[in-house]
């Protein structure tokens, strides 16, 4: 298409939006943010759209295109992101967008193909496959044991001094499960956060016990450097998931990467091998 008529078209759908994609110069033409997110997502929606194509036509047999990736924080940095290295390392063709953060995020309304998702109970209108449990462990450093004794039932935990997770639902409350029934101990923190790898320098430092999951203290517990207690009591359980929207089911490169996950980190993951 020559220039005047692409002008035309592009004012044409700057109208029709109500917002201008691109802005004009004398001397260039450079794309503003909403131009930017339009693009990404109408080549989103022809990458799906072919996709679709090849998927009912059986002749899907090298996936491409963007795969939109949200994740958790610490989670994402040490597992999800080797993971999506080594996937597309396998997958050449597949651009991967990947967004960490902490906060709850809706996969529909921000435009996500996957979510992985730490949590309990998942929205029903989300599809929704299980990854690997998230196993959590009270753990202090053996410094800390050896100063302040090992902690034999959960009562004994109020005497002790704790790192607490800041964003959990229950506040500063601990739930832990036995033969003896369900405890709930409110945690005597001396430090709080919403980062559990700052809790694990604390409780490494042996500043105090920590409710750590598995795929953070792991490496620390492998080598000595915490040790688990209350090993006969269990906390509420969490799972690592991946969720996509409905609409996504024939996409081949959500089904690659959640199998991909399933692959590397199902049955006992790799940080619960000696933890």
């Amino acid at each position: 298409m020559t220039q005047p008529p692409l002008s035309k078209r592009i004012a044409e759908l700057e109208e029709s939006l109500g917002v201008r994609l691109l802005n004009r110069t004398t001397r260039k033409v450079t794309v503003t943010e909403c131009g930017q997110a339009y693009f990404e997502r109408c080549a989103s929606i022809l990458a799906e759209l072919e996709e679709a194509d090849l998927a009912v036509s059986q002749l899907q047999a090298v996936p491409r295109g963007p795969l939109r990736i949200n994740g958790p924080m610490s989670f994402g940095t040490l597992h999800l992101a080797p993971a999506i290295a080594d996937f597309m390392l396998k997958y050449h063709d597949i651009q991967v967008q990947l967004i960490l953060n902490d906060r709850f995020v809706d996969p529909v309304e921000d435009g996500f193909d996957v979510t992985v998702r730490i949590a309990d109970l998942l929205e029903s209108s989300l599809v929704a496959r299980k990854i690997v449990p998230a196993r959590r462990v009270v753990c202090a450093a053996p410094s800390y044991l050896d100063e302040r004794g090992i902690p034999m039932h959960p009562n004994d935990l109020r005497s002790h001094d704790c790192v607490n997770y800041g964003f959990l639902a229950i506040g500063t409350q601990w739930k832990l499960t036995g033969s003896d029934g369900d405890h709930w101990i409110r945690a005597k923190w001396i430090l709080c956060s919403n980062n559990a790898e700052v809790l694990l320098c604390a409780s490494v430092k042996g500043l105090g016990i920590a409710l750590l999951p598995s795929f953070i203290a792991g490496p620390a517990l492998q080598m000595g450097k915490l040790r688990t207690v209350l090993t006969d009591y269990e906390t509420p359980p969490l799972s690592v998931y991946a969720i996509y929207p409905p609409n996504r089911h024939l996409s081949a490169r959500v089904r690659l990467f959640i199998d991909f996950l399933v692959s590397r980190f199902g049955g006992r993951p790799y940080w619960d091998l000696v933890a």
